[in-house]
């Protein structure tokens, strides 16, 4: 695997339902991360088979899938998590997410299957193995 792909873990940061987050909630995905911290999209485009991801959410049993970058949206494009290519349906977009800049601290949002969007902190940025 090429060395600028990273596994990032993002945590459920905090909500109405989740005052102080939660560890228990979130996403953990491989991705090529540029220098500065953003999604290396030509990288991707080579490698896409690497750009895995997996939903974890307590009471649920995880889902796994790809980090996939789609057409449209207002930066010409959008990634997003796909855990079923033969459907439309599943997908939860990551909100701005290329010129989002993953490192820990930072935040992202994610738009889940059930259409509410929720915030994640970026907790760890590790190479991908």
């Amino acid at each position: 695997m090429p060395h600028n792909f990273k596994r990032i873990r993002l945590n459920l940061a905090r909500s109405r339902e989740f005052p102080q987050g939660s560890p228990r909630h979130g996403y953990e995905f491989v991705a090529p991360l540029k220098a500065d911290g953003h999604i290396d999209e030509a990288q991707w485009k080579k490698d896409r088979g690497h750009c895995r991801v997996r939903r974890f959410w307590e009471g649920q049993d995880d889902e796994i899938g790809f980090l996939v970058h789609k057409p449209g949206g207002p930066e010409h494009g959008r990634w997003v998590f796909d855990y079923d290519a033969t459907a439309e349906d599943d997908d939860e977009s990551g909100y701005r997410f290329a010129s989002h800049v993953f490192r820990p601290g930072e935040y992202v949002s994610i738009r889940g299957e059930d259409e509410e969007m929720h915030t994640y902190q970026v907790v760890s940025v590790e190479p991908a193995t």
